[in-house]
């Protein structure tokens, strides 16, 4: 039997066993056969034998032919609501956007500038790396696109040039590189709503529980926490694993070089920076000047099209873009399932009496760092969400004050793109970088506790200061 069948086969199994077995007292028989569904789409995600957004399409279809979400008028609505939740979109659209810094050479020209006037020394590289990242995470919710498409194919050439390869002297600067890149990219995620798609996604999650986050309160929490770490990672990066060749004066030459090749700055390169912040400042006072994000965002990317920075057939024929459509949407409908069958009240009335006898704050870290921990089981951000986000925000809810509970959950979800730093597998980018050659696997399991221990200490220290 083939690893693909047998990866097939597990989730089928999980979810057999479950069907036959009886539900836990005070639990419908539907709900416990909902509930093994579900699990089986998280394995499934886990392990990924097939597409993971065809495993949450399978999943959401077998529900619907099932009838456990009640007559078949209500199953088909409820399969396909994911589809019209404006979270959805805004992922979609700001995809256009990674899809307009590409499709311009924006996001490219960024880094070569960034390069060019902070790389005379292998520290400077670093944070050159890092702010390339920074400058463009506001606008691209994926990470993948961003640090793997957009900064990975530049900052790969420059340990060549220094003859620092994989299989030769990869500690002399390429392992350094490596790292802060991967490392730089987590802080980003979590930085901002937008720099990350699962925490749009998880943000649409916990409307489902009448908690709000908007853009600019995310910030107000999860930046005072991130820009010290942010700035902190390339310096810490260079005295935990230090380069053995210091200066890089070759590299700025490089840079300056391959911008003389692109050009100067053309007009569709400004009209994209100009949309771009525009977008960014609608998503700040967009509340204040009655715009809905979405809406700001899908308007944003009517005017790229009109304007030939993307064409409608870039938007068409962008299958990462539908495929996480796709993926999140059939997500957002099986986690709001959690809540129609019943399983997030049983886990609320089963849960939460652990926690009353613990101190308020003992039991939010508790939360928080359990959270944080889980993901070393996950291979995907996005299925650590779908996974976990309802049920802790549920359990959050019956314990948390009400005044508290806004600034806790944006914690809870800032927390999201940090762990990515604990595994080779922790987030997009992470096979890419770890694909390069540069870091061993026993190197990155070790730099991805270490990092992973100091990545949570700011989260935790939110905990104080905001709640």
């Amino acid at each position: 039997m083939s690893k693909k069948s047998i990866g097939l086969l597990i989730p089928v199994l999980v979810a057999l066993v479950l069907w036959f077995i009886p539900a836990p007292e005070g639990l419908s028989q539907e709900a416990w056969r909902f509930f093994g569904i579900f699990l089986a789409v998280i394995i499934g995600l886990i392990i990924e034998p097939i597409p993971a957004a065809l495993i949450g399409f399978v999943g959401i279809s077998i529900v619907a032919i099932l009838g456990l979400m009640g007559n078949s008028g209500d199953s088909i609505k409820w399969a396909l609501s994911g589809f019209s939740n404006t979270t959805i979109w805004l992922i979609f659209a700001a995809f256009m956007f990674a899809e307009g810094y590409k499709k311009t050479g924006l996001g490219r020209r960024i880094s070569l500038l960034m390069v060019k006037y902070m790389g005379k020394s292998t520290l400077g590289l670093g944070y050159a790396v890092a702010f390339s990242d920074l400058v463009l995470a506001p606008f691209m919710p994926s990470n993948t696109a961003r640090s793997g498409g957009t900064i990975y194919p530049v900052a790969i050439n420059i340990p060549q040039l220094f003859g620092s390869l994989p299989d030769n002297e990869p500690r002399k600067i390429g392992s350094y590189i490596s790292w802060v890149a991967i490392a730089s990219t987590c802080v980003t995620s979590s930085m901002f709503i937008t720099a990350l798609a699962p925490n749009v996604l998880a943000v649409g999650l916990v409307e489902k529980n009448n908690i709000f986050v908007a853009w600019i309160e995310w910030a107000k929490i999860m930046l005072p926490l991130m820009v010290p770490l942010f700035l902190l990672t390339p310096w810490l990066t260079y005295v935990v694993y230090p380069p053995t060749q210091k200066k890089s004066p070759e590299a700025p030459a490089w840079a300056a070089e391959e911008l003389k090749k692109i050009g100067s700055v053309t007009f569709k390169e400004f009209l994209m920076l100009g949309l771009a912040i525009l977008a960014l400042v609608l998503w700040i006072f967009g509340k204040e000047l009655g715009v809905n994000g979405t809406t700001a965002a899908i308007c944003i990317v009517s005017i790229m099209i009109l304007t030939n920075i993307i064409s409608w057939d870039d938007l068409l024929s962008d299958k990462a873009a539908f495929n996480v459509f796709i993926w999140f949407a059939t997500l957002v409908a099986l986690a709001d399932g959690l809540k129609k069958v019943g399983l997030i009240q049983y886990l609320n009335d089963n849960v939460s009496s652990i926690f009353t006898d613990m101190s308020l704050t003992s039991a939010m870290l508790i939360l928080i760092v359990l959270f944080y921990i889980l993901h070393y089981f996950f291979a995907s951000t996005t299925a650590h969400v779908t996974a976990l986000v309802p049920v802790f925000i549920a359990v959050a809810a019956q314990i948390v004050p009400s005044e508290q509970l806004l600034p806790f959950t944006i914690l809870l979800l800032g927390s999201l793109g940090v762990m990515g730093i604990l595994t080779p597998y922790g987030t997009g980018p992470s096979p890419i970088w770890y694909g390069a050659g540069y870091i061993t696997q026993a190197r990155w399991w070790g730099l991805g506790a270490l990092f992973g221990f100091i990545y949570l200490i700011p989260i935790i220290i939110g905990v104080f200061i905001f709640l």
